[in-house]
């Protein structure tokens, strides 16, 4: 049997809405289509709302929630949904030197592919070049940061860090990185890393992730933190406070001599005893005029990582720290990285070099372990 559309229980007749039969809708009973006209109207709005909404979605590539048509089936593993579409590619001006994937059609850097494996020891005027660099891009992450609140946009922090770099005569390493669409990585809640600026706000209780790169005098300075968006329980406060430690006390044993595999025990010591797991797919990595190189820096125990630090060797400590599985997934961005079960993860990144005494923590400018190294 064949329901009228507008009472949903009594079988239609062939009195047709001529509205409703160009949609090929079930034909109206006669009474019924008589008596509920007024409300019967508003089904035709309804369905050119539908209309409207699709046709928008089509043009745009995102449904009416603001969910690029590309995720269309996509399994969610939490709560957490982008907002699209993504605002307009920021411009850097002329004037500032770039990397050399900044133009490059697919965001390769032939710098890096040219690279060659063996862990390069910066001389004298590299180093100078990285204390700049990394000093600057601490003060782009504070300023940033000292935007996070309820209501702000992912967007809204990626224009503010954007206009931070170009006022410091410095390229955002992320933009066009392999074809990566904006000048700050930003990972709320599940989000482990690689997180792309967007259109939805943050919300009480959320935590968010900064991931900052400059390009700066012919080098890259990288770092990260998470950060507690308003009143955020405690479970994600000791998260966060998790991660930061297992940062620190990992930078704590790097010196010449020192194995880097060394530096996921520490990590997992700190982490494991408390019920968190560690993300193995991403690591730690070497930088200097390659925002990417040699040494591979693995956050877990157990690894067989080779190598030994040397005076001069410059790389990232960077711990991605879930609250409940390390297994992960990715959206279907090409980069958002999420966690398998849903649950928050937190991440923390300093820039390390190796001295004769131990080693300097360029992104934190003066800060050196250990403390009385001078």
């Amino acid at each position: 049997m064949t329901k009228c559309i507008s009472c949903n229980t009594k079988e239609a007749t062939r009195l047709e809405c001529p509205t409703c039969k160009k949609r090929v809708s079930p034909p109206c009973l006669r009474e019924c289509f008589k008596k509920n006209w007024p409300t019967h109207k508003q089904i035709h709005a309804y369905m050119q709302s539908l209309v409207a909404n699709n046709a928008n979605a089509a043009s745009s590539g995102v449904d009416a929630k603001g969910i690029p048509l590309s995720m269309a089936g996509y399994k969610w593993t939490g709560t957490l949904r982008p907002k699209y579409p993504l605002s307009a590619k920021r411009e850097v001006p002329a004037h500032i030197p770039r990397p050399d994937y900044a133009d490059h059609p697919r965001g390769e850097s032939m710098l890096e592919m040219k690279g060659s494996s063996k862990l390069k020891n910066l001389n004298k005027e590299e180093v100078e070049a990285m204390r700049v660099v990394c000093k600057l891009a601490r003060e782009v992450l504070e300023h940033t940061a000292s935007f996070i609140r309820p209501g702000i946009t992912t967007d809204e922090l990626d224009k503010i860090c954007h206009e931070a770099c170009i006022a410091r005569d410095s390229y955002p390493s992320p933009l066009n990185y392999r074809n990566f669409p904006k000048s700050v990585c930003t990972s709320v809640n599940e989000v482990i890393c690689h997180g792309i600026p967007d259109q939805r706000p943050l919300e009480e209780g959320d935590i968010v992730n900064l991931d900052v790169t400059l390009y700066h005098g012919g080098m890259h300075g990288d770092l990260n933190a998470t950060y507690p968006v308003g009143k955020v329980d405690d479970a994600s406060l000791d998260l966060i406070k998790t991660t930061k430690q297992s940062l620190d006390e990992a930078i704590a044993i790097c010196k010449p001599g020192a194995l880097y595999r060394d530096i996921g025990n520490k990590i997992e010591s700190i982490v494991k005893p408390r019920g968190y797991s560690i993300v193995r797919q991403y690591t730690g990595h070497g930088i200097d005029q390659r925002f990417h190189c040699n040494p591979n820096i693995v956050h877990y125990g157990g690894s067989k990582t080779p190598g030994k630090m040397e005076v001069g060797h410059c790389f990232t400590i960077e711990p991605m720290i879930n609250a409940g599985t390390a297994q992960l997934t990715h959206w279907l961005d090409d980069w958002s990285a999420v966690t398998k079960d849903g649950k928050k993860s937190a991440q923390f990144e300093d820039v390390i070099l190796i001295t004769e005494t131990g080693c300097e923590v360029l992104t934190r400018p003066g800060a050196k372990f250990p403390a009385e190294a001078s």
